[in-house]
């Protein structure tokens, strides 16, 4: 049985057929091309056209002209957004990202602006026809990430290229051609020039497609991460007690974290790359080697990090938090009750469990604490951990105190008396706050 066409396919077929019917040349482009011939499901679909701006948006009833400079629209439709591109050729780029301008052409001289040859090829969806002007075909079969042309005048163009030959040889599992990555490095203090939001962006995507170790290590060997991440290849050759890190170095060790990134939230993805950044800054050799207090700097240094590459303040906080917390997980047993039950129900705990086990599984392979601290608490429940308060201020205020900073302390205390079992009802709540904040009588004045 014929399997159906998707939604979105569909609508990109049908925005070629309304070009080709008003004269003009429509083909899909780029990397939808690439996923569609891999046997991939494409994340979005952009089209190359002959027709210019005016022209697409004469077509369709909602465009977004987003570069009207650089000849590209956006069709809105309910299937989704759709770049719709008129075929240009390329002046100069000056600035490292943007070409000084551009001369509207045909489908070949698009194709030889474009980064990698996987990415330069053209279908037509309406007869099945492939369009290579550049072998991208034969380097899709071979597994080849492949410059188009020079690569040097293609990095020099826009220097996040780098980032993205990284990426793509990592998450299709293609090796880079030599020629390639032997220009890499001698571009990589390019990317200085390239905005943080761009590098964030390629960045995440290396974390989240699957193939993270592979990507950074292209990126450490290839010289770009000593650029865009200097505080992750400083990690290399720092040593760890083998007794503890059978791995290896620091960087050995994040390496096989981040192995296992498989469905991990952008967050948590961060945390475990960032897990033990602060090691090489805090290594000491005493009776043997540690790294004192390296959660805490740690959790300084990821959040000028993240800061510095713009990710939102929401990320921020989650993955701060992940890297500072990181090694309570091993002192939750030595903790009061209270203690212990308000660390098990912190919002991000279930993801800084899935950080310890990665973390256990890539040292010394032992995660029967992560495990034991999950089952205490599913076993606990919600109520056990965040039961229903005691008593409120407005109770106190009714037994004669005065509202102020003391009742933050004494609604806390309350709480922990209450987690740690002492405290079962109202009145046993009362007399606790009776006992432990006594009211003073009222001071007679004598008459005058």
């Amino acid at each position: 049985m014929e399997q159906p066409i998707p939604e979105q396919e569909r609508a990109a077929r049908e925005i070629c057929t309304k070009l080709r019917d008003a004269g003009h040349q429509a083909l899909w482009a780029g990397g939808c091309v690439r996923d569609f011939l891999l046997g991939r499901t494409p994340c979005d679909y952009d089209i190359a056209t002959s027709a210019h701006v005016v022209e697409i948006g004469e077509l369709f009833d909602a465009t977004i002209e987003t570069g009207a400079a650089f000849g590209v629209s956006v069709v809105m439709l309910p299937e989704g957004s759709f770049e719709v591109a008129t075929f240009r050729s390329d002046g100069p780029y000056l600035d490292g990202r943007h070409p000084s301008a551009v001369s509207f052409s045909d489908a070949r001289e698009d194709a030889l602006r474009r980064d990698f040859t996987i990415n330069a090829l053209f279908l037509d969806p309406l007869t099945g026809e492939v369009l290579d002007f550049v072998g991208g075909q034969a380097d899709l079969r071979a597994g080849i990430i492949r410059a188009v042309g020079d690569p040097h005048a293609r990095f020099k163009e826009d220097y996040l290229r780098l980032l993205r030959a990284a990426r793509f040889s990592a998450r299709l599992g293609f090796v880079i051609e030599p020629e390639t990555e032997a220009a890499m490095p001698e571009h990589a203090q390019g990317l200085l020039r390239i905005s943080a939001e761009r590098i964030r962006d390629e960045l995440s995507k290396m974390l989240l497609d699957g193939a993270a170790e592979t990507a950074f290590r292209i990126l450490e060997r290839t010289g770009l991460l000593a650029v865009v991440l200097p505080e992750i290849a400083a990690m290399k050759g720092v040593e760890q007690p083998e007794i503890f890190h059978p791995e290896g170095d620091v960087f050995e060790h994040t390496m096989a974290c981040i192995a296992q990134l498989h469905g991990a939230t952008l967050p948590l993805a961060l945390a475990t790359l960032l897990h033990d950044v602060g090691k090489p800054v805090t290594q000491t050799f005493e009776d043997r080697i540690r790294f004192n207090l390296h959660d805490k700097e740690g959790a300084r240094m990821a959040e000028d990090i993240l800061r510095r590459l713009r990710f939102s303040n929401g990320v921020i906080e989650e993955a701060v938090w992940m890297v500072g917390q990181h090694m309570r997980l091993v002192k939750v047993p030595e903790m009061r009750e209270s203690k212990r039950k308000r660390f098990l129900r912190e919002p991000g705990f279930p993801a800084l469990a899935d950080l310890a086990r990665m973390d256990g599984r890539a040292s010394h392979g032992d995660v029967s604490h992560v495990d034991a601290l999950e089952s205490l608490r599913n076993a606990m429940g919600e109520e056990e951990l965040r039961p229903t308060p005691l008593m409120t201020g407005h109770n106190l205020k009714q037994m004669g105190y005065t509202p102020g900073p003391l009742f933050t302390e004494m609604l806390q205390q309350l709480e922990d008396a209450q987690l740690e079992g002492c405290i079962v009802s109202e009145e046993e709540a009362r007399d606790f706050v009776r006992t432990h904040w006594p009211l003073r009588p009222p001071i007679d004045n004598p008459a005058p």
